[in-house]
């Protein structure tokens, strides 16, 4: 396959507008092919300014042969359905996190896109950064002996009222929004035998869902992972490993901006290191991984099924909130 990616964008929302349209444009081997709204007006002048068409109508954008792919971040309720409208279509999708709402909606569409061999490919992009392969490598090399813990913390401040974050019928919640980026990065270090040994949830009482929490994860050899997540809070956005001879942590872990110059800290026996790294464009190598994988005919992996099983379980393990 030599042509671009001709890619299509299922709405206009802010992350499409600030992040990923950008993106898009900057990469060589995409085309940004239509944006959809089911309001045309409100697609055309984004449209313009990416010299592409405004499609009236999600339906409509599937029904395009001449689009290969579809890009998703519609809220995270309405996910499932298009995913697998679009899977349907012969479309490769490209969806904002939470994949779904449901790890078993989240099984079904990766099995669905692996069986009509295309992409379905979850937009967390931090995971495209090779900052954490460097802590990856640190920990393999035994800089800090053996792992014993993880500690993770996604938070971010209070939002206007009317954030889509805050609305239970749209699927908002802290858990879904910034609870995913320290339960993945468990994930990646800890692996798939992580179970969840407590859960705690809070809310403002004005929102219907969860606006911060915490939770416990423990794999089989007894190693925990202490995560945080929170619609409600001072920002943070790190993690920390903890070994049996040191510790390495990370600032700036999931959303740093692409002139961010990443800091490894790596602290042991020998000292304080500080492991400097150049700055890279996460959202890039995002839109490189996926426009890749749309090439290779690369199958779904089932990253995106442990971490939907896994906050299922955080999910059932919340103990009710005080009233």
């Amino acid at each position: 396959m030599t042509e671009p990616v001709r890619i299509g964008v299922m709405g206009c929302a802010d992350i499409a507008r600030r992040r990923m349209l950008p993106a898009f444009a900057a990469a060589k081997d995409v085309e940004i092919a239509a944006i959809a709204s089911r309001d045309l007006a409100k697609a055309m002048p984004l449209a313009a300014e990416h010299g592409c068409r405004a499609v009236g109508g999600y339906d409509k954008l599937l029904a395009d042969a001449s689009v290969m792919a579809v890009y998703l971040p519609l809220p995270p309720a309405l996910h499932a359905g298009w995913i697998e409208a679009a899977l349907l279509a012969g479309k490769h999708v490209l969806a904002e996190k939470p994949m779904t709402i449901d790890a078993a909606s989240t099984t079904g569409l990766l099995a669905l896109a692996a069986s009509r061999g295309l992409v379905l490919m979850e937009n967390l992009s931090f995971v495209h950064h090779s900052q954490h392969a460097t802590v990856r490598a640190l920990l393999d090399d035994g800089t800090i002996g053996e792992l014993r813990s993880l500690h993770a913390a996604f938070t971010v401040p209070l939002r206007s009222g009317d954030d889509i974050r805050y609305r239970s019928d749209l699927g908002g919640g802290a858990l879904w929004d910034t609870g995913v980026y320290p339960v993945r990065v468990a994930l990646d270090f800890l692996g798939a035998s992580l179970r969840v040994a407590g859960a705690v949830q809070w809310r403002r009482p004005e929102f219907p869902v969860d606006t911060g929490g915490a939770a416990l994860l423990v794999d089989r050899g007894g190693v925990s992972a202490q995560l945080t997540f929170g619609l409600d809070h001072g920002y943070r956005s790190a993690y920390r490993l903890d070994g049996s001879k040191g510790s390495i942590s990370v600032e700036r872990a999931f959303t740093p901006p692409a002139d961010h110059e990443p800091v490894v800290l790596v602290e042991n026996r020998g000292g304080t290191r500080v492991v400097r790294l150049r700055a890279e464009d996460q959202v890039a190598n995002t839109v490189a991984s996926f426009a890749a994988a749309v090439r290779s005919g690369a199958r779904p992996n089932d990253d995106s099924r442990y971490q939907a099983e896994l906050i299922d379980a955080i999910r059932s393990s919340f103990e009710p909130p005080a009233r």
